[in-house]
């Protein structure tokens, strides 16, 4: 089966009786992200989350069979998520589908899996599209509409009353990411004490006073210069970073975005293929072209597909290690940017 960002969830409801292996792709990594996070929640019984990676899998394909039909040490319920880039999980969901039709796959744990830089044209989707057990959910680039609309139902969720320019202003300071823009809701939540019971009004002197900074202050500037090889903006840069106080969590997501987006683009430009006018019809934000145009001449398949993983492990170790969070962010991103910078 096969869905898109809009229905998605519907789909996922409606299946939730027969469907065991949910595949999220596409440029928006943030909305298949959060949209499996909710379908995972809604299980009966969700238990434990175990967390496989792709570079586990690729190296042992039977780890996922052996997980899914493990048990935990007290009995238990678990459900597993795969964070794998391109098509590093292929071997591993071929051999869960084929354990599922033989029949012997009835006890098997649910299955999540977040694939950045593929699409519903890659082996893995493919080898689920067809399935009445699966459903492949393709995530486009979010427009700043569509996530002002998600940010005021998180806002009624939590008992805040956003208007529509104060959402679409979170919206643009969180990069249109909906992970962080739950955090900045959750952050005014906390200030103003509300609740759905007693819910409290957000002006525009609370979002300057706890809010996220607007879009040209937040993470965007220094990922374009990472990404777009200007080591000699660099300095300056990763000191804004520690002057505003940004969040290296935060920076290591809007980067993720950024390279699955990259990623997306770069599997459907040819040689010689016009860049600006790919650009148009992809719908890309019009601010961003010029960064993305630059970015692309910078990176390519190849490239990209040794990066995720990388950007992966930071942002394991960036959650691992929050003291030195900082450190660990700015020693990735000059790396980054050098080897971006000799692609230039």
């Amino acid at each position: 089966m096969k869905a898109n960002q809009r229905d998605f969830l519907a789909k996922a409801r409606a299946a939730a009786g027969q469907c065991r292996l949910w595949f999220a792709c596409g440029a928006d990594e943030a909305g298949a992200a959060a949209a499996l996070a909710r379908v995972a929640a809604s299980l009966p019984d969700p238990g434990e989350r175990v967390d496989l990676s792709g570079s586990q899998l690729r190296a042992d394909p039977v780890l996922l069979v052996d997980e899914a039909r493990s048990t935990s040490l007290f009995g238990d319920s678990r459900h597993l998520w795969l964070r794998v880039a391109g098509d590093e999980a292929h071997d591993a969901l071929a051999l869960l589908c084929e354990l599922a039709d033989r029949g012997e796959a009835g006890g098997a744990w649910p299955v999540f899996v977040l694939a950045t830089a593929a699409t519903d044209k890659s082996r893995s989707a493919r080898l689920l599209l067809d399935r009445k057990d699966a459903l492949v959910g393709v995530f486009h680039p979010p427009d700043l509409k569509d996530i002002a609309s998600d940010i005021r139902a998180m806002g009624d969720v939590a008992g805040l009353k956003l208007g529509g320019d104060i959402a679409e202003r979170i919206a643009r300071a969180a990069g249109l990411d909906v992970r962080l823009a739950q955090s900045e809701v959750d952050k005014l939540a906390l200030y103003l004490d509300s609740t759905p019971q007693a819910p409290r009004n957000v002006t525009r002197e609370v979002l300057e006073a706890v809010g996220a900074k607007t879009e040209e202050d937040g993470f965007m500037p220094l990922v374009n210069a990472v990404l777009a090889g200007e080591t000699r903006r660099l300095p300056a840069e990763l000191a804004r970073l520690r002057e505003l106080g940004l969040n290296p969590v935060g920076v290591a997501l809007a980067l993720e975005r950024r390279v699955g987006q990259l990623a997306v683009l770069a599997a459907k430009l040819r040689p010689g293929d016009d860049i600006a006018r790919l650009l148009e019809t992809e719908r890309v934000f019009f601010r961003d072209r010029r960064d993305v145009q630059e970015q692309l001449r910078c990176w390519h398949g190849g490239k990209l597909e040794r990066l995720v993983p990388r950007l992966t492990r930071l942002h394991r170790d960036l959650l691992g290690n929050s003291q030195l969070a900082e450190l660990v962010l700015a020693h990735s991103m000059v790396q980054i940017a050098r080897f971006a910078a000799a692609r230039r």
